[in-house]
């Protein structure tokens, strides 16, 4: 008895620490396994939601999936990720570039005194030189 009772708390506490999941990609079996009161049923309505209405932006959206509630949002909204929500589909045609203006026409000159009114040339601080015994350390990839 006591082994089952150390096994059903292993697996209980394996889901406490799950990862974070992002419901855009996942499919029901991973959103059922890591969200807490999400069952099979309530992850393929997520879903299925997901391809009829697209990805999801915010906890909000999440909300309109019925049976998913305010409460299920707060228990779960640090285990949940909007990862990979789909760009507006792009036109086949770009639209034409605006024509350029002439450097001596009233608009060019009127926007060049905006932009120095606006952005006063700052000269860049001096960075100094590294030193010749210096060892060079690449920097660390972005998340």
């Amino acid at each position: 008895m006591k082994k089952l009772l150390m096994l059903f708390l292993f697996f209980t506490a394996f889901n406490v620490f799950a990862a974070p999941v992002d419901v855009n990609t996942a499919d029901a079996p991973a959103l059922a396994a890591a969200l807490h009161g999400i069952g099979l049923k309530k992850a393929q309505a997520i879903v299925a939601d997901r391809e009829k209405n697209g990805p999801f932006k915010t906890l909000q959206d999440l909300g309109r999936v019925k049976g998913i509630g305010d409460k299920t949002l707060e228990k779960n909204k640090a285990d949940i990720q909007f990862g990979a929500v789909a760009a507006a589909p792009v036109a086949a045609t770009a639209p034409a570039a605006p024509a350029p203006v002439a450097a001596s026409s009233p608009v060019a000159a009127t926007a060049a005194a905006v932009a120095a009114k606006v952005a006063p040339a700052v000269p860049a601080p001096a960075v100094p030189a590294p030193a010749a015994n210096a060892i060079a350390v690449p920097a660390l990839p972005a998340k």
